[in-house]
């Protein structure tokens, strides 16, 4: 019965339309789907991830991310470089990419940055985990080892309270085709609006909350929303749940171990009738600031 969810599942994404890998904890690792992130925070960010999707189901999604993105000295630009392994049953996907910003200030508080961003794709099936009959078909030959670039562009207005951004990490879609010119793989434009506030819920700012909110327009899926409730708690400890609409139910929490060194967790249990073939999703994260200028790491440290 397992198998027949995996061929269900990997079918429903390489058939119709394929976004862009998810993540629980983005708000951690912007620039993912946001260049104009880029160097936002004031200080070189070095950011690790991996995530295991719906564990025990076999082929589910597997992902590793890394990320580096810091401000330029002297100068309004920001840069960053991005690597995304994403597995999927027999696909695996490697993605890099490279992103610049440049950031304006639009009042006291608040400052508004533009990003692009620069894509490769290389996109891999492993044909000896097809079945033996498929494993010879022609519809799956040029599906191995398929290089494709891609562009896209993001903005993100933001202060040390509040943040909106609104992106498009890919404006290319891209296709591979079976010998009947048929599209059996698709890329499609993933759209992205993200937005949140940060609340100081005591005198003193021991207690800081921050609700946000991120949606996700593909053409041919189900519009995606993610709503996430965090309170940290001394500018070290993080909890949070989140609940992404008609999809999954995820708890979170942080630890800040040093003055540069966070470490987050998540856990996704879905709400869907998939719960019963998995044991739910697991991602954690390691994120190394570099001091900046000042000696010190950009508060808050939400975002």
């Amino acid at each position: 019965m397992r198998k027949l969810v995996l061929v269900f599942m990997f079918f429903s994404i390489a058939g119709f339309a394929q976004q862009d890998a998810q993540f629980t904890q983005y708000m951690y690792n912007t620039i993912n789907i946001n260049p104009a992130y880029a160097g936002s925070r004031g200080a070189m960010s070095v950011f690790g991830l991996y995530r295991t999707q719906w564990v025990g189901l076999d082929g589910a999604p597997e992902t590793s991310s890394f990320s580096l993105n810091t401000p330029l000295p002297n100068s309004n630009l920001g840069i960053g470089i991005s690597l995304i392994n994403d597995k999927i049953g027999p696909t695996n996907e490697n993605t890099l990419s490279a992103d610049l910003s440049y950031t304006i200030p639009t009042s006291a508080d608040f400052k508004l940055s533009f990003g692009i961003k620069a894509t490769a794709n290389l996109f891999n099936l492993d044909l000896n985990k097809l079945k033996a009959e498929d494993q010879g078909d022609p519809q799956f030959q040029n599906l191995d080892s398929k290089f494709s670039p891609n562009v896209g562009a993001g903005v993100y207005w933001h202060s040390d309270k509040a943040y909106v951004g609104l992106s498009v990490p890919n404006f290319i879609e891209t296709n591979r085709y079976n010998t009947s010119d048929m599209a059996i793989f698709k890329k499609k434009i993933n759209y992205y609006f993200m937005a949140g506030y940060v609340f100081n819920l005591d005198h003193y700012e021991y207690i800081k909350f921050k609700p946000a909110l991120l949606t996700k327009v593909v053409e041919g899926s189900p519009l995606q929303v993610d709503l996430s409730a965090n309170f940290l708690f001394n500018d070290k400890v993080t909890v949070g749940v989140a609940y992404r609409w008609s999809a999954a139910l995820s708890a979170m929490v942080g630890f800040q171990v040093s003055e540069g060194l966070y470490l987050g967790y998540g856990y996704d249990r879905e709400t869907t009738d998939l719960t019963n073939f998995n044991s739910g999703s697991h991602e954690i994260f390691l994120r190394f600031e570099f001091l900046n200028k000042y000696g010190r790491i950009t508060s808050p440290r939400f975002f």
